[in-house]
């Protein structure tokens, strides 16, 4: 792979394709507004062909029982985005604006080393279990549950961080030996179409087991939640967007997998470095600005250290500052997209209608590109919108707490439940405390959840289901029993 790629192909059926209306979209640097090449506006055909390969390489090839065939094609994969890593990581910070610091863990590293994780467990993992002989009504019976691929996926990713979320998709489903149609959001199709040019160029994975189709249209791609040729959904973007796939599944009643928003709490309780816990995350709130479901943009800290719990994060904010994501020092780049600037903007008018305060930021860069400044609001509480919704941009509210019981009761006081973090001068402590808060991944006095082997997912609105991990893996399998006379 060159340093910048040829043009996005859609991959259906083992073709590298154009678009068959012909329509391509542009793609923006984040970071300049300015184009960097197009992608195929996938059509309505374009997808029905990609669905039909699916269906029919599921059903008629030897990918869903060739465990053997699955591993040598997975590591071939897996060398393939090795050997062009640099440049995939270049094409990253180019169209999602993600700095470079981040490909050393979510923007590329981690997901990478997932897919051989994945695959290693594929070698070991077993399909079937012996449950023994019984007899159920009087009759001897030997019983063995079989794991069975899904059948055909449809993965529905985001705009944040694409290949990770593209690989702990692709990377278990295809384990699993399913079949699966990647549909990317339309503000990075590029690195998808990528991840189906290596497949196509570097894999022996059979024509119409992996296809990316990347309409504008959300109306076009509306059919992957609907058609009875797909048998799960896997989303991950907003919990809006995700209520209306369940709803569209729903008359097929396909599996779903949702991971969905966060608003999650960084507790700091009164014998915590208060300091540190303010300026670890503000920090965390200014990564890829802010663009993250799992970052903790609420800070919950003791009602007597408040003022200084916000004095803190504002300097800390204040000296990232919001950079060039190829800038090497870079932690806080641009948002993706000039809609995304004005939505973050938009609660800055609301931060201050509900009686807020900006320690720092509050508005945005007046600069070429999708820029806001690193935003830490005060004088809220836990009611506030701001603490309520996701916003998706570097953007921290502190609240005040009045001890243990009350700082469990803010964090909980959310619709979401996806990550979170607790600190406490005693591990017990803040233990005892993370044991009562409400989410799918947790943060224990710097713990880091993170990890290829690790299941991440949410509680309430957050989500349903598991990504990464054996759960992640078991989500595209089926179980089935089967009994015969012992």
């Amino acid at each position: 792979m060159s340093a910048l790629p040829p043009p996005a192909q859609q991959l259906i059926d083992g073709k590298l394709v154009a678009a068959s209306s012909g329509e391509t979209y542009p793609i923006l640097n984040p970071a300049t507004g300015a184009e960097i090449g197009v992608a195929p506006d996938g059509s309505a055909a374009d997808v029905d062909a990609a669905i039909a390969a699916a269906r029919r390489a599921f059903d008629e090839s030897s990918w869903s029982t060739d465990v053997e065939l699955r591993l040598r094609c997975l590591r071939q994969l897996h060398a393939a985005l090795l050997e062009n890593a640099d440049a995939f990581r270049a094409l990253t910070t180019a169209e999602v604006g993600m700095p470079g610091f981040m490909m050393g863990a979510a923007g590329f590293d981690v997901p990478v080393d997932g897919l051989r994780w994945v695959t290693d467990l594929l070698e070991s993992y077993e399909f079937e279990t012996d449950l023994g002989v019984a007899s159920p009504m009087g009759i001897p019976s030997r019983r063995t549950v079989r794991r069975e691929p899904v059948g055909v996926v449809a993965a529905i990713t985001p705009w944040n961080v694409p290949t990770q979320i593209n690989l702990a998709k692709v990377g278990p489903a295809l384990a699993a030996g399913c079949t699966v149609v990647l549909k990317p959001a339309p503000d990075t199709p590029w690195v998808a179409a990528e991840l189906g040019r290596l497949v196509a160029e570097h894999t022996d994975i059979p024509a119409g087991v992996f296809n990316v189709v990347t309409p504008r249209s959300n109306e076009v791609a509306s059919v992957l939640s609907t058609d009875p040729r797909v048998d799960m959904v896997s989303f991950t973007g907003s919990t809006a967007v995700g209520r209306a796939i369940m709803a569209a599944a729903a008359p097929t009643l396909k599996k779903v997998f949702l991971e969905l928003g966060g608003k999650s709490a960084a507790i700091a309780l009164d014998d915590a470095d208060v300091a540190a816990v303010a300026g670890g995350t503000a920090f965390a709130a200014c990564i890829h600005a802010g663009q993250g479901c799992a970052i903790t943009t609420r800070l919950i800290v003791p009602r007597d250290r408040y003022d200084e719990a916000v004095q803190v994060a504002a300097q800390t904010m204040e000296s990232i500052g919001a950079k060039d994501p190829a800038d090497p020092g870079a932690i806080c780049g641009p948002v993706i997209s000039a809609a995304q600037r004005d939505r973050v903007a938009s609660y800055f008018a609301v931060a201050l209608e509900e009686g807020g305060r900006f320690a720092t930021g509050g508005a945005i860069i007046d600069q070429p590109g999708f820029w806001v400044a690193p935003t830490v609001v005060a004088g809220l509480d836990n009611s506030s919108r701001l603490a309520q919704e996701e916003i998706f941009g570097p953007v921290l509210v502190v609240i005040p707490h009045d001890g243990d019981d009350d700082a469990v009761r803010i964090a909980n006081d959310s619709a979401y439940g996806l990550s979170g973090s607790v600190d406490s001068g005693s591990l017990d402590r803040a233990k005892a405390v993370a044991a009562r808060i409400r989410t799918g991944t947790l943060a224990v006095n710097g713990g880091v959840w993170f990890s290829p082997d690790a299941p991440f997912g949410g509680y309430k609105q957050s989500g349903i289901g598991r990504e990464m991990g054996v759960a992640g893996f078991e989500e595209y399998l089926e179980m089935k029993t089967v009994a015969f006379p012992a």
